[in-house]
């Protein structure tokens, strides 16, 4: 399972390897150095991996020490943090950034300021700050962090949509303005519509006036996801046998064939969207669900002139200013509020109750984000 979210950030700062040190070993230790479990029960939980593996064996539940604070950190109390694809896929140790281990998981969440150094100014006490960087591990109840790993955010939207804000909705936005000029009227094709990207995708496309059409597995309650997908704006809601029929020629009569398709799966269903692409076209793979390479045929490339690219929410961060990642913060935000962008279906999990969470996000089917809350 290759995520479908792409990740915050390029870079995890070498301080906050250093941050769950004790204290005797914090000054000494080289800045990749691992960190250990506190020697007595602190208030700080969190949940660390020391291995790369099947995430429900080799992640567990710890108590860690609180870093001192110096003059340019924040104090943060996390409030909830998602499990995405791509945790479990850093997790397992597939993933294109791979944190020093011992890590904690988690590369997601809002949190609430404690407390700031002297030095710090663009957040405060109070504030919901969210991270900018991967690898940061936000599967915890409070950390140190530097200013400059996090990100102020409104507290104005609804806690849910900022802990789930800088994965699948920057990834869902950037995929639909980056690589093709679309127009209000336009149509998008992809695949894993029910993801949390593809929900994102289906609202933003929305609030841009795009039509889409939603290619999702068949499954038991197929009727429920699809009156669940139009409810948030998707135009077409399509099964992976009914995408491959002559008969979806049909949809095209009264819209304009896509000129962007977002793949998120790969394989055969990643063929069957080139397909449906109109000349001149492109297709952007974010994610490999079914772990099986993009084919594309030679005909389509020559005759029809598409283009297959990728995207990496982690490198488009890395190629931007932290200020163009702010206004796409903000811009979302804006959608947010006016109720054209909402957060994935959530399931609501205590931090202790992890375990389960961690199934949960792997089964097939899902349509769900396990969400870890902290108090």
């Amino acid at each position: 399972m290759w995520g479908c979210g792409a990740l915050c950030g390029a870079r995890a700062p070498a301080q906050l390897q250093r941050c769950l040190l004790p204290a005797s070993r914090r000054h000494r230790q080289p800045a990749a150095a691992s960190f250990s479990a506190s020697a007595e029960p602190s208030r700080v939980r969190a949940l660390v991996y020391g291995n790369h593996g099947d995430p429900a064996k080799v992640v567990e539940l710890k108590n860690l020490e609180l870093a001192a604070m110096g003059g340019s950190d924040v104090h943060v109390k996390m409030l909830a943090a998602p499990i995405n694809p791509s945790d479990i896929n850093m997790i397992q140790g597939n993933y294109g950034y791979l944190p020093p281990l011992p890590a904690v998981g988690g590369n997601e969440g809002v949190g609430q300021v404690v407390a700031v150094g002297s030095h710090v100014t663009r957040v405060k006490p109070g504030d919901w700050v969210i991270p900018t960087n991967v690898g940061l591990g936000t599967w915890r109840t409070e950390a140190v962090f530097s200013e400059e790993a996090l990100l102020g955010v409104p507290k104005d939207i609804p806690l849910l949509s900022a802990a789930t804000l800088c994965v699948n909705p920057c990834t869902a936005y950037r995929m639909l303005m980056d690589f093709e000029q679309l127009r209000p009227g336009d149509s998008v094709i992809q695949n894993a519509s029910n993801s949390g990207v593809g929900q994102a995708v289906i609202q933003i496309a929305a609030a841009l006036g795009l039509r889409t059409i939603n290619v999702v597995r068949d499954r038991p309650d197929i009727q429920k996801l699809i009156d669940r997908l139009k409810n948030l704006g998707a135009d077409h809601v399509v099964t992976e046998e009914e995408l491959r029929k002559h008969e979806l020629k049909n949809l095209f009569k009264n819209m304009p064939q896509p000129r962007l398709a977002l793949n998120c799966v790969g394989g055969k269903s990643s063929t069957e969207l080139l397909r449906r692409l109109a000349p001149g076209g492109t297709m952007v793979t974010y994610g490999g669900m079914a772990k099986q390479p993009v084919v594309a045929s030679v005909s389509l490339l020559i005759f029809k002139n598409l283009k297959i690219r990728g995207f990496w929410m982690s490198k488009w961060k890395e190629d931007h200013s932290p200020d163009q990642f702010k206004e796409l913060i903000l811009t979302l935000c804006h959608l947010i509020r006016r109720g054209q962008l909402t957060a994935p279906a959530c399931s609501e999990v205590p931090l202790q109750d992890y375990q389960r969470a961690l199934e949960a996000s792997m089964q097939p089917f899902v349509s769900s984000k396990q969400i870890l809350t902290m108090c």
